[in-house]
């Protein structure tokens, strides 16, 4: 395709349009494969395709004027620049928690502060007038519930958005998988096997911090694949005592006598909340959580001595934090990734939009973009989850999904 200029008898390539790519949130291994999937195709198939930065960050900072050097806000992505770097880990093109929605004051771009100067700020009115400058006739953004929260905004703005699912914590509603998830428990289960051998030299329980802010899917799979013996979750409060007693149990049983738990950060004592690090909060309202892996381990020991014959039984207390969405993808988020890039290919050259692939009872499929306000996804308690031993239920797996816990749960 293309028109030829008679004066330079040279061939002009026209391209069928612009598709934009961006990654917000969290960085999680399997971003990097997603973006080789979408560029490597959508070249192939005539399209031009822009890199966004910092997830809706770049957007944001653009400045609508040629003369200006906006190689900060986005790059031109070709074949090469993806074939690079779609084999690692994290995303080349840097990410955010950027909200254009409810974008503070202080944080508003200098060349519109004029405008917009209220103590929180709508910039999307910007966004789309960016998109438009930028010729984007296509938004794929790659990221959890959060950053897709606002891809649905611009949806509904009228803006031709096709989503990908991301998270470790896996709790993008619609999905059975979201990229990031198969890594972060590969590595909790690895991490969890390298720090045991140091639980059972010195006959300790090990507990383990792991990510999971409101669902406790990154606790459940190691433990139901064996890697703990124990798990608490966000979805349940949970008995320091029984955990203590569970745990005194597990440890006196075992011939190398040490007892392992793994603790999502979200995890809440009976008659408490989440603990956070620090007061602070991000663009979408979040404190940092961080600490409860601390308070669970000094509780622990000290409540020992009651299920162990008066005998204290010392703690190793290790948060796995960003050791488990650091490095490359293992294969799922290899696969994976792949697929999802190149399904919302498939929605774009059919002219859909206002989807979210997704993968669900084993099979991919798209489904309509506002599943991911309209619903929350967690585990279900009632289904996986035994309270009375704070470990998932070991039964009835004949026709589960896959990964045992679906959306629909």
């Amino acid at each position: 395709m293309g028109t030829t200029n008679n004066k330079k008898n040279v061939t002009v390539k026209k391209t069928k349009g612009i598709i934009a790519i961006l990654t917000g949130g969290g960085d999680v291994p399997g971003l990097n494969p997603a973006i080789r999937a979408v560029t490597i195709r959508a070249n192939r198939e005539g399209y031009k395709v822009i890199g966004l930065k910092r997830g809706w960050a770049g957007i944001t900072e653009l400045i609508r004027d040629k003369k200006v050097d906006n190689s900060f806000c986005y790059q031109i992505l070709t074949d090469d620049i993806v074939n690079k770097a779609g084999r690692t880990g994290g995303t080349f093109l840097h990410t955010s928690r950027t909200r254009p929605s409810h974008m503070p004051k202080a944080s508003v771009p200098v060349h519109l502060q004029e405008d917009y100067n209220k103590e929180i700020n709508d910039l999307t009115p910007e966004i789309i007038k960016n998109l438009e400058w930028l010729g984007v006739d296509y938004l794929i953004p790659i990221g959890g519930d959060d950053t897709l929260s606002y891809g649905v905004h611009l949806f509904e703005k009228g803006v031709n958005v096709v989503a990908i699912p991301k998270t470790m914590d896996n709790d993008v509603p619609g999905t059975d998988y979201c990229i990031g998830f198969s890594t972060c428990v590969t590595r909790t289960i690895q991490m969890t096997n390298s720090l045991r051998t140091s639980a059972g030299s010195h006959e300790r329980i090990l507990v383990l911090e792991v990510f999971g802010r409101y669902a406790g899917f990154t606790a459940m799979l190691p433990t139901m694949a064996g890697s703990a013996n124990r798990c608490v979750i966000p979805e349940y409060k949970f008995d320091i005592e029984l955990l203590t007693k569970l745990l005194v149990e597990d440890r006196n049983i075992n011939p190398s006598k040490y007892a392992v738990v793994l603790v999502s950060e979200g995890a809440m004592f009976k008659g408490g909340e989440m603990i956070f690090a620090d007061s602070e909060r991000d663009a979408y309202g979040h404190a940092k959580l961080g600490g409860i892996g601390d308070v669970v381990s000094q509780e622990l020991k000290e409540l020992s001595s009651k299920y162990n014959n008066g005998k204290t039984i010392n703690v190793i207390n290790q948060k796995l934090g960003y050791m488990v969405r650091g490095g490359d993808p293992d294969a799922i988020d290899s696969i994976v990734p792949m697929a999802y890039g190149n399904l919302a290919l498939d929605l774009i050259l059919k002219g859909v939009h206002g989807r979210i692939v997704v993968l669900k009872n084993g099979r991919y499929d798209n489904l309509p973009i506002n599943v991911i306000t309209s619903s929350k996804k967690v585990v279900d308690v009632a289904e996986h989850y035994n309270t009375d031993r704070l470990r998932p239920f070991y039964h009835s797996f004949e026709n589960k999904p896959f990964l045992l816990m679906a959306s629909d749960s």
